[in-house]
Order: structure tokens, then C-alpha cells, then sequence
């Protein structure tokens, strides 16, 4: 099983896909490389680095991808179909779990599951109120239509606040020394080379909301 320490930070990321600048650059990436054989032969190189403060989560994926295709403008639309990275996270154990879909365009989904997919998928959207706090930087217009097929870098950077998920799961401990619980996905459904990559493997049938195999985020410190 993977784990991953996600470090304390003092500075707020402003939200500019800079991915090697002053506060991402020496934030250590977790590689998001282990592809379901029901996908094709596009293995695009998918990277992401976490931190956290005292008010947010803060991630930024980097993709170096192909077959980049985004339709979808709609808010917890069908954002998987899309070329989208992907954030499940367990904050407090035994609580549920969240998943924060983005597509290459900055279009998020960002549902609350009580339970495993494996029991039973029963998603509470979050409402629009919520959606508004989530801010999003993405290096690709909305839309990209028709498919860009050569090689393309993007990137997409997010911060969720606390009281996002605490409005379904009570208070989110935030300080050096907790666990929480998460994995991160890779994903174009309805691209012309469909593929499913994941950071912590998912054995057997393709689906990604089974958090009995999510890995360990390590809150560290500054």
C-alpha cells in the first residue's frame, strides 16, 4: 500500500499551475501510474502534490497526456467521460468519503458517499453554495473539442475548504500527526483512448469508489 505525507503549509497557493514554483516546488509528487487493463494502450505520465493549513486541502495535478478531449461545462456533470483527475479523500474515519472529479477544462463534480460503491452508491451532490467555495485554476480552456490529439501538458490546481466536507462528517482534525485516508485517479472515459490510472491499486473489477483501498495521507508539518 502507498502512503503519502501531506505537509502543513504556511503560505496560501495562489492558484496558478505552477507546478515547480515557490510553494509546489519542493512539495514531493505521488505518481498516479497503476492503469486498469480494461483501458487502452495510452498510459498518460499523471502527477499530483497535496498540502494542507488550518482553513484548506490544496492539490495540483500535472498531465502529460494525449487524446485530450472536454465537453462537459455542467457542475457534477459526467466528469469522468472527460480527460479528468481525480481526489477521493476519507477526512474523518469510518465517516465517508468525498470525491472531487475536475476535467481538463475546470469543471468540477464533488459528491459525499456515506458508504463503498461496494455496498451500495448512494451520492449526495454538493450543492451550489458548497461548489462556489472550491476555487480552481485549469491551464486548458473550458471546452476542448475536437480531441487534441498530440502530446499536451495540463494541469489543474484546487483548494477545498474544511467546512465543505464538515457539513457531512463533523470536524475534520487538521494537525501534524493525523491520518487520513484517500486516492487519486486518472481518467478520459469517453476519449477516443479510454484509460483509468490510480495512485493506490484497486484489485479486480474497474471502479473507483471503494475506499477499503485507500492509502494513508500522513498530516505532517511545515
Amino acid at each position: 500500500m502507498n502512503c503519502y505525507t501531506i505537509n502543513r503549509t504556511s503560505t496560501v497557493p495562489v492558484l496558478d499551475g505552477d507546478w515547480d514554483g515557490p510553494i509546489w516546488g519542493d512539495t514531493p509528487p505521488l505518481d498516479v501510474d497503476i492503469f486498469h487493463e480494461k483501458g487502452s494502450d495510452h498510459r498518460p505520465k499523471t502527477q499530483a502534490k497535496l498540502l494542507y493549513d488550518d482553513a484548506d486541502i490544496y492539490a495540483i495535478f500535472r498531465v502529460e497526456d494525449r487524446y485530450v478531449r472536454c465537453v462537459d461545462t455542467k457542475r457534477n456533470g459526467s466528469m469522468c467521460a472527460d480527460s479528468c483527475v481525480e481526489f477521493f479523500i476519507e477526512p474523518v474515519a469510518g465517516r465517508g468519503y468525498f470525491n472531487t472529479e475536475i476535467n481538463c477544462g475546470g469543471t468540477p463534480l464533488v459528491h459525499y458517499n456515506a458508504q463503498s460503491a461496494s455496498n451500495r452508491y448512494d451520492p449526495v451532490k454538493m450543492d451550489d453554495a458548497r461548489m462556489d467555495k472550491i476555487k480552481i485554476y485549469h491551464s486548458l480552456p473550458e471546452v476542448v473539442e475536437p480531441e487534441i490529439a498530440d502530446p499536451t501538458t495540463w494541469l489543474i490546481e484546487f483548494s477545498v475548504p474544511y467546512d465543505v466536507f464538515e457539513a457531512f462528517v463533523g470536524p475534520i482534525v487538521r494537525h501534524p500527526g493525523t491520518i487520513w485516508r484517500a486516492n487519486l485517479y486518472k481518467c478520459g472515459d469517453r476519449t477516443s483512448h479510454p484509460h483509468w490510472a490510480m495512485w493506490n491499486p484497486i484489485p479486480g473489477e474497474l471502479g473507483f469508489h471503494k475506499p477499503e483501498h485507500f492509502a494513508p495521507l500522513h498530516c505532517g508539518s511545515d
